[in-house]
């Protein structure tokens, strides 16, 4: 029990910082899902457009045009599927080098000293991060690739399908198509949170701001951007 409060009064800051992170990371993911329903941002705009685009995609009898659009949004996902696993393989090799990093920051200003298991501790966390966002990443993937076969099995002009069968069929391409630029959205977002953990190799209170940074600068992309509004614009709202 003492080495229990003897390890948690010595590293007090670090846990304040670990959950003051935890509750940035995981408390935006989750504002930013809910918010989405209830207010305009770019996922919800976008879905509209992506609806849009399969509507018409079903009016014509050639989709090259639309099986190119979603092979570029594959290559994406790939890109960054794949640079995830260069960075994963990258943070295991500075595992193996931890004291002499430890040399090099210290003798940055205002960096704090931290042992090697702190600093393994950290590195461990930017790669559980990483691993999530490869994840993401790659079921991002699968679903472009479901939201290809949903295009190739797609009914023809000629086929003469109902107003309610061709508004089914874009639904359920949009929403696929949504569930994929999603997934990889939140990719996305766990690369910002983990550029906020270098902050926590000199300072926990670096480390706290970082974060918190990271979900001002996310919410401004997402809610308040002149991204958002030209899209509006186009909207007609």
């Amino acid at each position: 029990m003492g080495s229990v409060y003897q390890f948690f009064q010595d590293n007090w800051l670090n846990i304040i910082a670990l959950i003051w992170f935890l509750v940035c990371f995981k408390g935006y993911m989750h504002y930013a899902r809910k918010k989405s329903y209830e207010t305009p941002c770019l996922a919800s705009l976008l879905h509209m457009y992506r609806k849009e685009w399969m509507l018409r995609m079903l009016t014509r009898e050639v989709r090259i045009a639309d099986t190119t659009a979603i092979a570029n949004l594959e290559r994406g996902v790939s890109f960054f599927a794949s640079t995830t696993m260069l960075i994963v393989a990258g943070l295991m090799t500075v595992l193996g080098s931890t004291q002499q990093v430890i040399d090099v920051v210290s003798d940055i200003p205002f960096a704090s000293k931290a042992t090697s298991a702190e600093w393994e501790l950290k590195i461990l966390l930017m790669i559980i991060l990483f691993v999530y966002a490869f994840f993401k990443f790659t079921w991002s993937l699968r679903q472009y690739g479901f939201v290809s076969i949903m295009v190739g099995g797609a009914p023809l002009p000629e086929e003469h399908v109902s107003e309610q069968q061709t508004e089914a069929h874009a639904n359920r391409i949009a929403k696929m198509t949504s569930m994929a630029a999603n997934n990889f959205n939140v990719g996305l977002r766990t690369y910002y949170f983990c550029l906020a953990i270098l902050g926590w190799f000199i300072n926990p209170w670096l480390f706290m701001a970082l974060s918190a940074g990271v979900v001002y600068v996310l919410y401004r992309r997402e809610f308040k951007s002149s991204t958002l509004k030209t899209l509006m614009m186009s909207a007609g709202d």
